[in-house]
């Protein structure tokens, strides 16, 4: 994810620790650089990981010391670490994982057979660990966004047979059971009082230390059900700094750089840049519940200052495309599926824009074009009158007060496929009074009216047709400005095979994933 990463509504843990995450990320950095500035050049390989292990600089540090209810939980999959039990295909369908099969019992049941495998720890996965696993996430608090618009309740039918019953009818259920929030953990993941997946999970890595915000390590779990992996392990070093990831990857001491910052992609070697659409879309998000933007008129003033292609040319050299809606080209069928946007309030004067007061402007630092996005958005909210001030910090400590309402405006990219494959999870989580990720605060009847349309829907051309006037509903509320659709790059080191080029985000290092 990321990233934004794919964003939870869990919370970054206790204030101590969001504190100290800005310290660790800079030390992690700072080795990086370190070791970047007495390595070889260009797409050395002078630095490569010993017994050809993968090394990877990843731009978020755990918010929650690995818990799969959060964001980590896309981190751990990512990383190859948790598995559910299903997976996501490139057109976002459900494909076997640790189920083999799945096959709906009447409108709200589904039955899923399980395959033999076993945890890491060498336990069974069998039906009694999926449904504590799945009654474990149900019960979170906070609950998992993927599960923010359903409740699911699952029961053994037999020693390798799984029922789950949901809320309502459920189409979806195969998808969503594929996010990486919803893993499947042995028992010992749950005896600690926090959950924990460091050797409890079933992917072909375990997590066999995690050092804080600063680092993880990972071996090759020989025990995997699926093809073994090819590395023996890989070491993960959290860094924040984009530059200093893009820095390591030149002078090859890393193998795989996440998210390389638009500015710095260009100073790699053309093999060294992975390039890839994204469903991600980089919005404002404007506080509908209190201050200035809860005034419609003052919404709509912000929505027609955004310039979406000069942030395009200007912050992103060409690496995004100009905001079509909340969905981008990489929701390929939205384009042809869009309805007009009706019911919108007219742009308050400039005169009222003066007297609406300071607005707070925030976004996070570790996405190094976001503060660079903040500072051209705010240059274009001040030509139109507004008065702004930026607020720019590590995202570990601005989660909570972002969703609990406490700034005017927050830049977010976001991926709108993340959850199930399918933007229906999305419009819930982020838009409707419910929702668990909701930094709008918006609370609209005719919104939650058309997204209850679109989480309904059985068949897909239905379903999809219901998300496009959900999509012109929330619009139409100028709650949210979408800025730019993005592109993500990302970097890979010279001989490195396998990585995963994942347009959900949702995978990069996998089984496959070598040195040459």
């Amino acid at each position: 994810m990321s990233s934004s990463r794919p964003m939870s509504a869990g919370r970054a843990g206790s204030s101590r620790r969001r504190r100290a995450l800005p310290l660790a990320a800079t030390a992690a950095a700072l080795a990086l650089t370190a070791t970047a500035c007495a390595g070889g050049g260009s797409g050395s390989a002078s630095g490569a990981g010993e017994g050809g292990r993968l090394r990877v600089a990843l731009a978020f540090p755990p918010a929650q010391a690995m818990s799969p209810y959060g964001d980590d939980a896309v981190t751990l999959s990512r990383l190859a670490v948790v598995e559910g039990l299903t997976s996501l295909g490139k057109n976002g369908e459900a494909l076997p994982s640790l189920a083999t099969e799945w096959k709906p019992d009447g409108e709200k049941n589904w039955t899923f057979t399980l395959r033999k495998a076993v945890f890491q720890d060498g336990k069974p996965v069998d039906a009694a660990s999926v449904v504590r696993a799945l009654s474990a996430a149900e019960k979170a608090s906070p609950k998992p966004r993927v599960l923010s618009d359903t409740d699911i309740e699952a029961t053994a039918t037999g020693a390798q047979t799984v029922r789950i019953t949901t809320k309502t009818a459920d189409p979806l259920l195969p998808q969503r059971l594929a996010n990486p929030s919803l893993a499947i953990l042995s028992a010992g993941a749950y005896t600690g009082g926090k959950v924990n997946p460091a050797g409890h999970a079933t992917g072909p890595y375990t997590l066999s230390k995690l050092t804080g915000a600063v680092s993880a390590t990972l071996s090759r779990n020989d025990s995997y059900w699926g093809t073994k992996a090819k590395a023996p392990g890989v070491d993960v070093k959290f860094v924040a700094d984009g530059k200093a990831r893009a820095n390591a990857l030149r002078a090859g001491q890393t193998d795989i750089a996440e998210y390389v910052p638009v500015s710095q992609a260009s100073l790699l070697a053309k093999d060294q840049v992975r390039e890839v659409p994204t469903a991600r879309t980089n919005s404002l998000y404007l506080n509908t519940r209190k201050g200035a933007f809860a005034d419609a008129s003052t919404r709509a003033a912000a929505r027609a200052a955004i310039d979406s292609k000069a942030l395009v040319e200007g912050v992103y050299e060409g690496r995004a495309d100009p905001a079509q809606g909340l969905f981008g080209p990489g929701v390929a069928w939205a384009a042809g599926q869009r309805v007009p946007v009706e019911g919108r309030a007219a742009a308050a004067p400039r005169d009222k824009v003066a007297r609406a007061g300071e607005i707070v402007l925030a976004t996070y630092t570790n996405r190094p074009e976001l503060p660079e996005v903040a500072t051209a958005v705010q240059q274009q909210l001040e030509k139109a009158g507004f008065k702004v001030r930026q607020v720019v910090r590590d995202y570990a400590q601005m989660e909570a007060d972002a969703l609990g309402g406490r700034f005017d405006a927050f830049i977010l990219p976001r991926n709108t496929l993340l959850d199930t494959g399918d933007p229906s999870s999305y419009l819930a989580s982020d838009f409707t009074c419910s929702g668990s990720f909701n930094i709008s605060q918006l609370c609209d009847k005719k919104v939650d009216a058309a997204v209850a349309k679109s989480v309904a829907a059985v068949d897909t051309a239905t379903r999809q047709a219901a998300e496009m006037k959900a999509e012109a509903a929330v619009l139409g509320t100028d709650a949210v400005v979408p800025l730019v659709h993005e592109r993500f790059v990302q970097g890979v080191g010279k001989g490195v095979e396998g990585v995963s080029l994942d347009p959900m985000e949702r995978t990069l290092v996998t089984a496959d994933t070598r040195i040459g």
